[in-house]
């Protein structure tokens, strides 16, 4: 039955391809319900939150798993339409927003395909997996006029993992100075958060038969063509270089977009990168001990792997210490937080964005330059040695090696256009 279902719905998409893009009607266009509609590309894993939890009217899945499609399509409404091919997807004009749940070495070429379709997009993390990816796709996504987000929301609601706290409060007492300048941030265990380390590939991977219900060259997409083994999909693909960078690229915006908030860098990027990490095999990710990214103005940010720095704060600078839980050396910090002004308010409603075609809180560029963070990170990560970056033109200072870990070539036939 679910099969049948698939072919039934996959024929209704095929009617699809004469509708006019939504782009065509203009910028200012405004969908007639206050109901927005969404299509899910990608639904495995975080797909299934994206489908049945994520706000809007769910009309199109798509996902090259057909047993993934099917799964979702038993669970769904039965007007849903199921996809194999997210271009199909695209061409229906009923669809407002497109939720990008791949894996991240689709991130960027299904954001830019739905940004010309006319499409607003809520993308999951990484933004993308490539700092090269992210400059092509943030000035696609202006070209287009498009509303767009990444799925992390540290910086504007809930808890900040387990710091115990949201990150209002820490903004007010960083955009206040209360703890001088520069700031250097520690992340790791005792100050909240837990990297996910078992994010790691096997460098044993023998070919195995690709399973019927997979299209795999598809599901490489962009990436370079490597035999099928079941382990580089699905839920363990983040332990490959070329579809994730283990559990760095799986929380690193997370934990890391946050902090480029508060460290008031949401412009430019760091100018120094190093790992102490070690030998990296050139397919399967590995772990690493720790991580340091420096900026012009001495702001640091450390990534602590293995938890070294068990009594060092959250965020410290010459004037004070800010520990986990809003502990810290300044007195009276409660009542000074109290009469503190509140930061400049933000659109955090991602539909509201898309009705008023407003600039939401995490965006196109913040997002790609807290996904340059993480991206950063992974190539010193990859090439043991430290790295000198030039925020501008977003490139390495004298490091062919490593440049060309910034722009890497898609396998054909994918590609931009």
């Amino acid at each position: 039955m679910k099969r049948r279902r698939f072919l039934k719905n996959s024929l209704l998409a095929g009617a699809a391809f004469t509708i006019v893009p939504r782009h065509v009607l203009g910028k200012g266009y405004q969908p007639p319900s206050d109901t927005l509609t969404k299509a899910v590309i990608g639904v495995g894993g975080m797909g299934q939150w994206h489908a049945f939890n994520a706000p809007g009217k769910l009309l199109a899945v798509c996902d090259v798993d057909a047993n993934h499609l099917n799964r979702t399509l038993a669970k769904a409404d039965p007007s849903v339409q199921g996809y194999h091919n997210y271009r199909q997807l695209l061409q229906r004009d009923d669809i407002d927003i497109i939720h990008i749940a791949t894996p991240p070495h689709w991130h960027a070429l299904i954001s830019a395909h739905a940004a010309k379709a006319g499409k607003a997009v809520w993308c999951e993390k990484p933004m993308t997996r490539t700092i090269g990816e992210g400059q092509r796709l943030v000035k696609i996504i202006q070209q287009h006029g498009t509303i767009f987000r990444v799925n992390t929301w540290f910086r504007f609601t809930g808890n900040f993992y387990r710091f115990g706290t949201p990150v209002l409060p820490i903004k007010k007492i960083v955009e206040n100075r209360l703890l001088g300048w520069p700031l250097r941030v520690v992340i790791n265990e005792s100050t909240g958060f837990s990297w996910k380390f078992y994010w790691q590939g096997r460098v044993d991977l023998q070919a195995e038969w690709i399973p019927e219900e997979l299209d795999y060259d598809f599901w490489l997409g962009p990436a370079p063509y490597k035999p099928y083994h079941h382990h580089r999909v699905h839920t363990t693909f983040r332990g490959y270089w070329d579809y994730d960078g283990g559990g760095l690229g799986d929380m690193g915006q997370h934990y890391l977009d946050p902090v480029q908030y508060l460290l008031e860098k949401d412009d430019t990027s760091p100018v120094f990168v190093e790992a102490d990490a070690p030998q990296q095999h050139p397919d399967a990710v590995g772990t690493w001990r720790e991580i340091r990214l420096k900026y012009a103005d001495c702001c640091e940010i450390i990534l602590d792997g293995q938890n070294r720095y068990k009594d060092a704060p959250f965020i410290e600078g010459p004037s004070g210490k800010l520990y986990p839980g809003l502990k810290s050396d300044i007195p009276n910090l409660q009542k000074i937080l109290r009469e503190l002004p509140e930061p400049t308010p933000q659109v955090t409603d991602f539909h509201q964005a898309v009705r008023k075609q407003q600039k939401f809180v995490l965006n196109e560029m913040n997002g790609h330059r807290s996904a340059t963070l993480v991206n950063l990170a992974k190539i010193a990560v990859h090439l043991g040695r430290p790295l000198h970056f030039d925020p501008q033109k977003q490139r390495f200072i004298n490091d062919p090696t490593a440049n060309a870990m910034v722009d890497q070539p898609m396998r054909e036939p994918w590609g931009w256009e």
